[in-house]
């Protein structure tokens, strides 16, 4: 027999005690990190669930408020209802003074026109002969719905004894009723609309004469409460917009230039080690805080407008530069030295290695930092509230000094209606709204930094 042979057919050698205490511990460090990988794999899938039910949640509620019921009725401008005439011509020899004042004259009554009565005729109509009560026909259409007729007249005199085909937005009520947000077996007394109001809009429902549309009020529309069915985010975006431009005019040179003196030009001492523990800290304040600070100093103290959006900015400003002022020194520190180096080197002034060479390294971390504090900033609420923008206001400002409410704020406001059959869904869907300006802020602070990021 050969020794390969006996090597072969010898049995393995037998592990000594700490070879085995070793391969134990081996396999208890093994099962630990799957354990570990495991936890963090459950984790992931737990935090992805809860985002992917939250938003599923408001997906169902508020996608189907983009589309509202709204009516196709065949109009009849009657100058038996409407007694106002045609708009006055200048006539000869009369004065410019005279002639506003008779236009003016002419548009008081074109506005105080009984238009419902059109609405109530157009929708008699439509219905087989028999009696009805006005509130009946003219409670399905929305209130705000007569004033499209009265600028329709006012664009055209010549419309009078006219019939035009006209859409016409349903009742919130109706809303509710035709997408089933209301329990129909409720007894009429429980009922937002009367029982003939309820009838006639199944039977138009059906016969096409109503239709669930598309709706361009939800983004186009100012708030409204006398026609809830009209109320949209038009002034609180624009709001929100002004806010932003002041946050972005104000926020980022501030934060910026802060960053780069405490970063490059400081001198390090405990006054700068305060001020530095003191941004940190107050990245981390509520943004609470922040509102009584705006009411005590810029409402208070200076007198701002209230429920403007020029001291809502500066509250959000002020909210933003923590962010703004941390998130640039880190882009700073991660400038390899060898750049500034270099400048210096070639004889440049500190100034211009940070101007002209480190600075412009930063811009991607700069625009992130910047884009991420304006979409912070942009569905904060709290803030708003104390410095008095949960006022209704029925109006596009035209300035940041005009009343304004802002999107999260418009929210909050709907969410406490007390309609909630029919503001509930809006809400949804203001939310998902406000959800699509952040992504879309972030995905561009994605793209901005991929885009222009350097690696060293």
């Amino acid at each position: 027999m050969s020794a390969a042979d006996i090597m072969v057919d010898a049995p393995p050698p037998r592990e000594t005690g700490q070879a085995q205490k070793v391969r134990a511990g081996l396999r208890r460090r093994h099962r630990a990190e799957l354990r570990f990988r495991g936890y963090g794999i459950a984790a992931i899938v737990a935090a992805l669930s809860f985002v992917a039910i939250l938003f599923g949640t408001i997906m169902v509620k508020g996608v189907p408020a983009f589309w509202q019921p709204v009516a196709t009725l065949d109009v009849l401008f009657d100058p038996e209802i409407i007694t106002v005439g045609e708009r006055p011509e200048r006539q000869a020899g009369q004065s410019e003074n005279d002639y506003l004042i008779a236009i003016r004259n002419w548009e008081r009554n074109v506005a105080t026109a009984p238009w419902n009565r059109l609405i109530e005729e157009a929708v008699r109509a439509k219905l087989p002969p028999g009696e009805y009560q006005a509130r009946d026909l003219t409670g399905l259409i929305a209130g705000n719905e007569r004033f499209k007729l009265r600028d329709m007249f006012l664009a055209d005199s010549d419309i009078l004894g006219r019939t035009v085909t006209v859409n016409l937005l349903a009742d919130a009520n109706v809303d509710v009723w035709l997408k089933g947000n209301i329990d129909r077996t409720l007894p009429d007394s429980r009922q937002q609309l009367s029982a003939t109001t309820r009838a006639i809009a199944d039977s138009f429902y059906e016969d096409g004469t109503i239709d669930m549309k598309f709706t361009s009020t939800l983004f186009f529309s100012v708030d409204s409460r006398s026609s809830p069915a009209n109320a949209g985010l038009a002034g609180a975006f624009v709001g929100s917009l002004f806010m932003m431009l002041v946050v972005v005019l104000l926020a980022v040179p501030i934060g910026v230039a802060s960053a780069i003196y405490l970063e490059e030009f400081a001198p390090k001492n405990r006054l700068t080690d305060l001020i530095e523990v003191n941004i940190n800290n107050l990245a981390a304040v509520p943004s609470i805080v922040f509102g009584l600070l705006g009411a005590a100093v810029f409402i208070n103290t200076f007198h701002l407008p209230l429920s403007a959006p020029i001291a809502g900015g500066l509250v959000l400003t002020l909210m933003t530069l923590p962010t703004i002022i941390i998130a640039t020194r880190a882009a700073l520190k991660a400038v390899p030295p060898s750049i500034r180096q270099a400048a210096l080197g070639l004889g440049a002034s500190r100034v211009q290695t940070v101007f002209h060479h480190v600075l412009p390294l930063t811009a991607p971390g700069i625009l992130t930092a910047t884009i991420i504090g304006v979409a912070q900033a942009l569905g904060e609420t709290a803030p708003l509230l104390l410095i008095g923008m949960s006022a209704f206001v029925a109006a596009v400002p035209a300035t940041p000094f005009d009343p304004s409410t802002a999107l999260p704020v418009q929210i909050f406001l709907w969410q406490g209606n007390e309609n909630r059959n029919f503001f509930e869904p809006r809400t949804s869907a203001a939310i998902l709204v406000l959800l699509g300006l952040m992504i879309l802020m972030n995905a561009v602070a994605i793209f901005l930094r991929q885009r222009f990021e350097r690696r060293w």
